[in-house]
């Protein structure tokens, strides 16, 4: 639900923002040019908050969302950090609310309702230091050569090649005090122990910083799966002996190609066991499979189909 938030009077005085503290950084982000309106997703964490903080000083006529998940007491209290910033910096602000409550996959649930809620084209604060943790968490599933690219470049995500320690640099030297979210320490959340304990780790045994050489990695992949695309484009991933015939990089992008339109796991990467099955199937090892989210594949008179899941239809994995 929208909630328009009216403007802060407050007595605060205008954030000035000095030229030459964002210019460096301005250099590394992808905004649009000046006078163009940007809606920016903003939270109240550092990231976010210097998102648009980068967005304003473009330019741009930037409009601050902030997103309450009601998951905590006094998650009001974020909105109107939110809404401060915006003011002081001459930025439009609405707020939103979703629900989303406690049980499994809390993370991906709040994240589907926070980007339903948000509007179409949204700016977001990813940074170099979330790519990083995204492609070893993508690593970790096995999401082949579309996972290793992590959070692909985007003009949706304009601090892509920022890191986390310069948008806190930026928010302190500003006096602008962003909200710790506490889950964001939550070991239940696998990003979490990434972000704690496996970059650390990586930075002790590699004795450097590990973030950059997995973003180089991740842009890399990038450009292996655009010539992956383009031959995977010229394959029909329907028909089974074609499928079975092709080499195994094509025929596995082919496949999370043709899932991913079909809305298989709701936009999420395919992981390479999922993809696997589904190339058993076009084999004629098994007659059909479920993949992801009891989503399912079956061969039939040479085809391959995909259905969604249903409640009542048990999987089949012979």
């Amino acid at each position: 639900m929208d909630h328009p938030h009216r403007p802060h009077g407050g007595g605060l005085t205008p954030l000035a923002v000095d030229r030459a503290l964002v210019a460096p950084l301005l250099e590394r982000c992808d905004l649009p040019p000046p006078g163009t309106p940007v809606d920016c997703a903003v939270s109240g964490g550092a990231d976010s908050l210097a998102l648009l903080v980068l967005a304003v000083a473009a330019g741009c006529r930037a409009t601050a969302h902030h997103v309450d998940h009601g998951l905590r007491d006094g998650s009001a209290a974020e909105a109107d950090l939110v809404a401060a910033v915006a003011d002081r910096l001459g930025a439009g602000f609405r707020s939103w609310r979703v629900e989303v409550g406690e049980g499994p996959d809390l993370e991906a649930r709040a994240r589907a309702a926070r980007y339903a809620a948000l509007p179409e084209g949204v700016l977001t604060g990813h940074t170099a230091d979330d790519r990083a943790e995204t492609v070893l968490l993508h690593l970790l599933r096995g999401a082949g050569p579309a996972g290793s690219v992590g959070i692909a470049r985007s003009p949706r995500r304009p601090l892509l090649d920022l890191r986390r320690h310069e948008t806190e640099a930026l928010c302190a030297a500003l006096d602008l005090e962003p909200f710790d979210d506490p889950s964001n320490a939550d070991p239940r959340f696998r990003r979490n122990r990434v972000r704690h304990e496996v970059l650390p780790l990586l930075t002790d045994v590699a004795e450097r910083d590990p973030v950059p050489i997995l973003v180089r990695q991740a842009d890399l992949f990038a450009s292996v799966l655009d010539v992956l695309a383009e031959a995977a484009a010229g394959l029909d991933p329907t028909d089974a002996r074609a499928l079975a015939a092709a080499p195994l990089a094509i025929a596995g992008e082919a496949v999370r190609t043709w899932l991913r339109a079909a809305g298989v796991g709701d936009g999420d990467v395919v992981d390479g066991a999922a993809v696997e099955r589904v190339l058993a199937v076009a084999r004629g090892e098994r007659v059909a499979t479920e993949v992801v989210g009891g989503w399912r594949i079956a061969r039939s008179s040479g085809r391959l189909s995909v259905s969604p899941p249903r409640p009542w239809q048990d999987a089949d994995h012979g």
